[in-house]
């Protein structure tokens, strides 16, 4: 499981809006995810930053932890890991931790080892050393435990040996090529001396007191707020600050309010459409800083294995019907956002993927060759209908997103000219992700993936045996149900491939069968931002997969 993709509360990040914003006012800008450079900071003080959703839970390998803020403001700041993003010559790639006491060592063999050289200063917050026990307990609760999230990767591994305290040897039954993922994305290394043989969720899902990280969770008050503080434990460089509250702030317009007040040091926002009159007003003794290069991909994502979008016919239909470059117009044009994604990949992970939805431009002659052809004709009211059933269908997000609620109608305005009756399903986050989407209780479908290792793994999230089932207890990131002849095998080959072109190629070509076959049709990549109150210094840097609290114990007050 080399990328752990999840679902996140991400929307449009106002580019040429907050640039402006940020320079009126007295108040700085960064153009670029370059690290910020400001001044020197002291120690101790606290921040409070603005998080715009609540995650489920704390149990950051179980399917209750879907949500990109739980990874941001408790995971990565608190479990340890053996490879981390970082930027080598220009590009993001996974790069060992000083949770290691070397580059971990691949052997192809058959079959492919791996040994994990373990740093001897590194500690758990209880004084307890970080071991190959660790390791091998996360791999088997991964492999073998109930309510997984995603296993790709873990399955297969075949044994663990640990051959002393500060030596892990992992074993796969095939070649696994994302095997820097393992231990790295999606939760780390967990504590075996205090979860192993016990209920894991019940210790970990409201949160809990353990860290292998630089900081600790103090608190965590459901509907208010997450309390960090330093990990006195922590080989690395401690914490300047003394400590940060995550304050949850669901609607964007009052957290822009408290941010302009100065009730919240930082924001990392998700600019509403009502809010860019806010943001116009300026933002005085703010900075900014800017990461188009993010891991955000959002998407018109259709239910493959349910009518009517169980026909690829019917699919490409719609994506004929649907003018992405005039949606995205409408919705960010004014910020100079106008290009649709043509790609499954992110930019993360960029390099791997292709531009094959190109194909899908408006062209109702095509919708109707395609439609007739299967049988589809047109009633007196203009929408398609075929033996007895119209070409209606409902589209699914989170209720008070506004700018998905607008993406909606733009939907339902452009396919009622293409001859489709579209009908809006909207919910709770909360039901979307946890209930509906996950037992393919939907139709078509608004939300985004979020990358967030800089390593390719479709199979994660486009593979059949990633698709949520009653008897996988509804866990897996193929939430749209997609099953192609042939995709498996694409991506199984290009997971198991050690050869950097060869995955390339077939990465790309996965690309293609999910876009030839309209699978879904991808919107547009989002852009990162994040607002901080001048008071605060350090080297501030978006981290496209980490977010940008990655370096949060770099932060601090300026002296």
């Amino acid at each position: 499981m080399s990328t752990r993709i999840r679902l996140g509360v991400i929307g449009l990040t106002a580019l040429a809006l907050l640039a402006a914003a940020c320079t009126s006012g007295g108040a700085g800008r960064t153009s670029s995810a370059a690290p910020s450079t400001a001044a020197p900071v002291r120690q101790g003080g606290s921040i409070v930053i603005g998080a715009e959703q609540e995650p489920d839970c704390a149990d950051w390998i179980a399917s209750c932890a879907a949500s990109i803020w739980g990874t941001y403001i408790m995971d990565v700041p608190t479990v340890p890991r053996v490879f981390e993003p970082r930027k080598v010559s220009g590009t993001w790639a996974p790069v060992a931790t000083d949770l290691m006491a070397s580059e971990p060592e691949v052997a192809a063999g058959p079959p492919q080892k791996v040994t994990y050289r373990i740093n001897p200063a590194a500690v758990w917050s209880d004084g307890k050393p970080i071991t190959s026990a660790d390791f091998r307990y996360t791999a088997l609760a991964i492999r073998d435990g109930k309510d997984v999230l995603n296993r790709t990767g873990y399955s297969h591994i075949t044994k663990i040996d640990t051959p002393d305290e500060k030596t892990a040897v992992v074993t796969f039954d095939a070649p696994y090529a994302n095997w820097k993922g393992l231990f790295s994305d999606g939760g780390g290394v967990l504590p075996s001396h205090l979860l192993d043989g016990k209920d894991r969720s019940a210790l970990m899902k409201d949160g809990y007191t353990w860290s292998g990280g630089p900081w600790k969770i103090e608190s965590w008050t459901k509907g208010v707020s997450v309390v960090l503080v330093p990990n006195p434990s922590y080989w690395g460089d401690k914490p300047k600050l003394d400590k940060v509250t995550f304050q949850f702030t669901a609607d964007t317009a009052a957290a822009f309010q408290a941010f302009k007040t100065g009730q919240l040091d930082a924001l990392y926002p998700t600019p509403q459409l009502d809010s860019i009159d806010q943001i116009m007003s300026g933002l005085p003794n703010a900075s900014s800083l800017v990461d188009p290069e993010s891991g955000n991909l959002e998407a018109v994502w259709f239910n493959n294995a349910k009518p009517p979008f169980d026909s690829a016919t019917f699919r490409k239909a719609v994506s004929h019907g649907l003018d992405r470059k005039a949606i995205v117009t409408r919705l960010y044009g004014a910020l100079g956002v106008t290009r649709p994604a043509q790609s499954a990949h992110t930019p993360l992970v960029g390099r791997y993927g292709g531009t094959d939805f190109e194909q899908y431009t408006l062209d109702l002659a095509k919708v109707d060759s395609l439609m007739q052809a299967d049988g589809w004709a047109k009633g007196a009211d203009g929408i398609w209908a075929k033996a007895g059933t119209r070409a209606s269908f409902t589209v699914s997000t989170m209720t008070g997103n506004k700018r998905r609620e607008l993406t909606e109608q733009i939907l339902q305005e452009q396919l009622r000219v293409a001859g489709f009756e579209v009908t809006v399903d909207n919910t709770s986050a909360t039901d979307l992700f946890a209930a509906k989407l996950p037992k393919g209780d939907f139709q078509m479908g608004l939300w985004t993936l979020v990358d967030t290792f800089p390593q390719p793994a479709l199979d994660a999230s486009f593979s059949s045996g990633a698709i949520p089932t009653e008897d996988n207890g509804f866990s897996g990131l193929n939430l749209s149900r997609i099953d192609l002849p042939g995709l498996d095998k694409v991506l199984g080959t290009a997971a198991s491939t050690l050869d950097e072109n060869e995955r390339i190629e077939l990465s790309r070509q996965a690309d293609k069968l999910l876009a030839d076959s309209a699978a879904l049709l991808p919107l547009d990549v989002i852009p990162n931002v994040l607002l901080w109150n001048n008071k605060i210094g350090g080297p501030l840097a978006i981290d496209p997969a980490r977010g940008p609290f990655w370096n949060l114990a770099q932060w601090g007050l300026v002296g």
